[in-house]
């Protein structure tokens, strides 16, 4: 451990805490607006979580800047752990989610934008505290951003270093070349576009507490609703439902190119391999499934196409099926209906979606859709291979070779994501959860989409599983958000060794 530079991780930690107390504080006035009881568990929540950073930072603020690879792995799992605990304390200061399993699964839930819930009646709910854990998921979603596009490929994580020529560095087509001012320009771009749904959603007819909340966690893809039954409230309100699956697929792509977007550089997004194949995938998705709804209903289950008199059935077909398409490709995990009441093939076809996630650079989790294309394309270079065995046949991407060392790395995260999923639905069985609902729960958690199948459908929670089952589904929440290898090399002997 003498070869760490603990202080600098705890600084880290420090600054991380204080900010999520300042955060906390926002929810303050929300609360003190509708004079709420609770406005007190909050204030007092923010301060203390202020305190504990301030502590943290003040005793270990003249450390050493030097950070190396085992310090950045530390700082991005502790950190998010820190996250997660201070940011339960609102929960339970307030007492209204007093058990604190339930206050950590659904703090961990925002952090991660996951949108798992233990909250059966949501909408009884203080303002101050609804406020409080969509900024879970937006505090998240600014984190995975630079997560994502700055630190992630310096530390070689999964094939990340494959958008390091959109990230930090010198070349004329990158955003900036510091990694301060790249994380500067996407959290602008972040708030803009959060701003930008809020005003569009309170235009269409929300309220305008719920329109903010209904931002902050559609640009994060999170998924957290002020509503029982999410985005099916607003089933009589088309325009809220299709503005949010507009804001769902600018979220789950990547953010440097919504950068270039807005620069007026839209060849530079569509010459974009992966944007490609997401912008055409989700289309074709959604028109499979939208015929699928209107010529293969399963007549022993129940429609839950709300209300499609509202502009036509035709319509209402098509709008649920986008929803429900982009909702669980990008991992936000609103519901504007119950996929798995449509018809079995259906819910298959939306289950491999819960296998395939957003754009890399974006804050949608899952395995994200170029290690996709990298794997595929590998797998015909194989078969190339097989029949020129002496030929040099490079996988390309976006015009350039893939280096084996990245391709290497994307199997191995891809081999080591299945495993984890087999091996940890195998244990929530062992927890109590049937095997649909296990799966459907370790599909979810892992790749932070929220709504499953089974008894974690998009209708039903997270409330029913046990004590060990709630702590189990966090961790892959959180395992999954960091992608794998951040936090599971920590578990591991030689990284505790020193050099």
């Amino acid at each position: 451990m003498k070869n760490l530079n603990i202080k600098i991780i705890i600084s880290f930690l420090g600054l991380t805490s204080m900010l999520n107390g300042v955060f906390m504080l926002l929810a303050f006035p929300f609360s003190l607006y509708y004079n709420e009881y609770e406005k007190w568990g909050i204030l007092q929540a923010g301060i203390t979580t202020i305190a504990i950073g301030f502590i943290l930072w003040f005793f270990n603020r003249n450390a050493s800047k030097n950070l190396g690879k085992k310090e950045g792995y530390l700082i991005v799992t502790l950190g998010w752990l820190m996250l997660s605990f201070t940011g339960t304390l609102p929960y339970v200061y307030t007492d209204t989610i007093p058990v604190y399993t339930d206050a950590f699964f659904e703090t961990i839930s925002g952090y991660s934008t996951t949108g798992s819930s233990i909250l059966t009646d949501i909408e009884s709910m203080p303002k101050g505290i609804l406020f409080w854990r969509s900024a879970t998921h937006w505090i998240g979603g600014m984190g995975i951003i630079v997560l994502t596009v700055a630190i992630l490929p310096l530390l070689g994580i999964g094939g990340m270093q494959l958008f390091m020529a959109e990230a930090p560095g010198p070349s004329a087509d990158k955003m900036h070349p510091r990694i301060t001012e790249t994380a500067k320009r996407l959290w602008l771009i972040y708030f803009g576009l959060t701003f930008t749904e809020f005003f569009l959603l309170k235009f269409a007819g929300m309220t305008w507490f719920d329109a903010i909340n209904h931002a902050m966690a559609t640009m994060s893809t999170g998924g957290f609703s002020t509503k029982n039954s999410s985005i099916a409230h607003y089933s009589d309100f088309p325009l809220i439902q299709y503005i949010i699956i507009v804001f769902m697929f600018i979220a789950g792509a990547n953010f440097v190119l919504t950068y270039f977007a807005l620069k007026g550089k839209i060849k530079k997004v569509f010459n974009s391999e992966e944007f490609k194949y997401y912008f055409f995938g989700t289309i074709g998705v959604t028109l499979l499934i939208t015929f699928l709804i209107l010529n293969f209903q399963d007549p022993n289950l129940v429609s839950t196409l709300n209300h499609p008199k509202v502009w036509g059935v035709n319509e209402s077909a098509f709008r649920h099926a986008a929803f429900s398409v982009v909702s669980i490709l990008t991992t936000t995990g609103f519901v504007s209906a119950d996929f798995t009441m449509w018809s079995f093939i259906i819910t298959a076809i939306m289950f491999s979606l819960f296998f395939i996630g957003g754009s890399a650079g974006s804050t949608s989790g899952g395995v994200k859709i170029v290690r996709h294309i990298i794997m595929i394309k590998s797998s015909f270079y194989e078969f190339k291979k097989l029949l020129h065995p002496n030929a040099i046949i490079p996988v390309r991407y976006d015009g350039g070779s893939v280096p084996k060392t990245i391709i290497y790395n994307i199997l191995s995260f891809f081999i080591l994501y299945m495993l984890i999923f087999i091996v940890s639905s195998v244990l929530l069985t062992f927890f109590g959860l049937d095997f649909i609902s296990a799966i459907g729960a370790t599909a979810s958690s892992l790749g932070n989409i929220g709504p499953a199948i089974g008894s974690v459908s998009p209708v039903d929670n997270f409330a029913h599983l046990s004590i060990p089952a709630k702590w189990f589904c966090s961790f892959l929440m959180l395992i999954g958000r960091l992608e794998l290898f951040t936090v599971l090399i920590l578990l591991t002997p030689f990284f505790w060794k020193k050099i």
